[in-house]
């Protein structure tokens, strides 16, 4: 058996999140169809980190075993034909039969996009969260430092989580903005775009949508940035504010040990704000 390993890009507002489901909705069934398709026998993956319905992937990893001897080259226009338009294999490779997608990695990579502007999204609906009210970015960057380092994320974990221990690690959180810094005509503000990276070993379910909600509500002034270290010690969800929506959610992938020799990228990156 020969094991290789996969690089998917995805646009999740169509499907109901990664695993696999009785209505074949997911990720995960329209990948392995379109495997099946290529190498004429059924196909079983195991992927790095499992997405939520509406969440986009730009380098999901999964691996899988087969008796098949084709090139990478293959294995990536192959399974690409028989794909939706809006996932597509980005490489592959072929992998030692030791290294597993998820039990491999050594942490994982998300992105928030968030569009803060009096008016809705359009072109990118589905794509970016949106908020109405100005963000202070001095105070979320204030409060993201109560979550750094080793902590119980209890109050972040959704009541479904399935992981065995609410503790992780959690590296500084990145807040960066991009846009105009003066108001067009007849707004009251001037729109602009930002970025949250987040970067751990492992997340708990809803983790960072929690984190979110709670980020938005310190940066509208509702609530002040001491506020995040209350919610992480009351280890309750009930202590945070509300799970923020999926649209602006981006798995970027997760992170492997140099010996792999996996792509740490891929052009899905760059279209990213």
């Amino acid at each position: 058996m020969t094991r290789v390993a996969l690089g998917v890009s995805y646009n999740g507002q169509a499907y109901s999140g990664w695993q696999s489901q009785l209505s074949g909705n997911t990720i995960q069934d329209k990948l392995e169809a379109a495997l099946a398709r290529f190498a004429t026998h059924p196909v079983s993956t195991l992927c790095a980190g499992r997405t939520d319905a509406g969440v986009h992937g730009l380098m999901q990893v999964v691996h899988f075993d087969t008796k098949l001897d084709r090139p990478a080259a293959s294995w990536v226009r192959g399974t690409n034909t028989f794909l939706p338009p809006d996932i597509a294999v980005q490489w592959a490779q072929v992998v030692p039969e030791g290294f597993h997608a998820r039990g491999s990695a050594t942490a994982r990579r998300y992105a928030y996009v968030l569009l803060q502007s009096p008016v809705r999204p359009s072109v990118d609906a589905g794509r970016v969260g949106w908020v109405y009210r100005p963000l202070d970015h001095d105070a979320m960057l204030e409060a993201a430092s109560h979550l750094e380092g080793e902590h119980d994320f209890t109050s972040f974990r959704a009541s479904a989580c399935q992981a065995k221990s609410p503790v992780k690690t959690l590296r500084p959180i990145r807040i960066t903005r991009r846009g105009a810094q003066t108001p067009h005509p007849g707004l009251a503000w001037a729109p602009c775009y930002w970025r949250f990276e987040f970067e751990a070993n492992a997340f708990v379910h809803h983790m960072i949508r929690n984190i979110m909600g709670c980020l938005v509500a310190i940066g509208q002034g509702d609530k002040p940035s001491r506020w995040m270290g209350q919610v992480l010690q009351a280890k309750s969800r009930d202590a945070a504010a509300p799970t923020f929506s999926p649209d602006g959610l981006y798995f970027l992938g997760p992170c492997y040990d140099a010996r792999w020799g996996l792509p740490e990228r891929t052009a899905a990156y760059d279209w990213l704000p």
